[in-house]
């Protein structure tokens, strides 16, 4: 079984009355893709800078690989790298110029900086406009230069906040699927907060449900959807041309029609003498 690397405890985060995040436990394994779903607004960001030690959590606690994140935070910078959704570069440098600087930054020389930014300009595709601006770069572009820009620095674990937001579709699924190898070609556990289910279903091991601050399900796609969807009842109003008691009799065959109600009022005579239509209630 594969070793926790991030875990939270109660974590829980107060602004005056407002509780952005409330008692939540997570525990993410170490290489998997763990998707944290929610709204906007649900305390994704701010759980985030909690595992960051970027705010201070007011009750509770989060630990990565080991490591409290409020007091060891600049032991866990190390080997966690972070994608904001909009990340800042020096725009009149190059791409390659950009990655140089953060390489610096992170000990390297001049020559094993240069080596360094260009093997990573080219893992994630941007070797064919390394040497341009980053004033001409796409928002599409620029997150992959941001994510070349967190693996300079070899992390174990990349936090990802809404990285697509911007983004063409085809920019996305290209931005998906480079996480996906990367994460599973080099073991790096991915943390993915997202308010679009199809991103997290597209590459994500396991979601977690986040609203209002707190955890409400976890698990694969498959377990969530067994886990919500479960005996759930959903009511239609089902409109039906040429009305008849045999196309009545067509949707109560179904397997999944539990119930059908008629309408019954003044109008349903109407409906079916002048109109040649009728309405049902099917309860599934």
């Amino acid at each position: 079984m594969a070793e926790t690397i991030i875990s939270t405890r109660e974590l829980t985060k107060k602004y005056g009355d407002l509780k952005a995040v409330n008692g939540l436990d997570l525990n993410i394994k170490k290489g998997e893709i763990y998707g944290l779903l929610g709204p906007n607004g649900a305390g994704k960001t701010t759980t985030i800078l909690m595992l960051l030690g970027l705010t201070e959590p007011s009750s509770g606690s989060a630990e990565i690989k080991g490591l409290n994140t409020t007091r060891d935070s600049i032991e866990v910078k190390k080997f966690t790298g972070y994608l904001p959704d909009q990340v800042g570069f020096y725009n009149d440098s190059s791409g390659k110029e950009n990655l140089i600087y953060t390489a610096k930054l992170n000990g390297l020389d001049a020559a094993a900086a240069a080596q360094k930014a260009e093997k990573m300009i080219k893992m994630v595709g941007l070797d064919k406009v390394m040497n341009d601006k980053v004033a001409t770069y796409s928002k599409g572009m620029r997150q992959r230069l941001g994510l070349a820009d967190v693996l300079i620095k070899d992390p174990e674990i990349i936090i990802l906040d809404e990285p697509t937001i911007g983004i063409d579709p085809t920019g996305i699924n290209e931005f998906l699927d480079l996480i996906y190898r990367l994460s599973k070609e080099n073991g790096i556990t991915v943390l993915l907060s997202s308010h679009l289910l199809n991103q997290v279903q597209k590459i994500c091991d396991r979601v977690g449900i986040f609203v209002k601050g707190e955890l409400l399900a976890e698990g694969s796609i498959k377990d969530l959807a067994e886990q919500l969807l479960e005996e759930k009842e959903i009511n239609l109003n089902v409109k039906i041309k040429d009305y008849s008691e045999q196309a009545v009799e067509k949707i109560a065959e179904l397997d999944e029609v539990l119930e059908i109600k008629e309408q019954e009022n003044l109008l349903d005579e109407i409906y079916q003498n002048y109109f040649k239509g009728g309405e049902v209630d099917a309860r599934l």
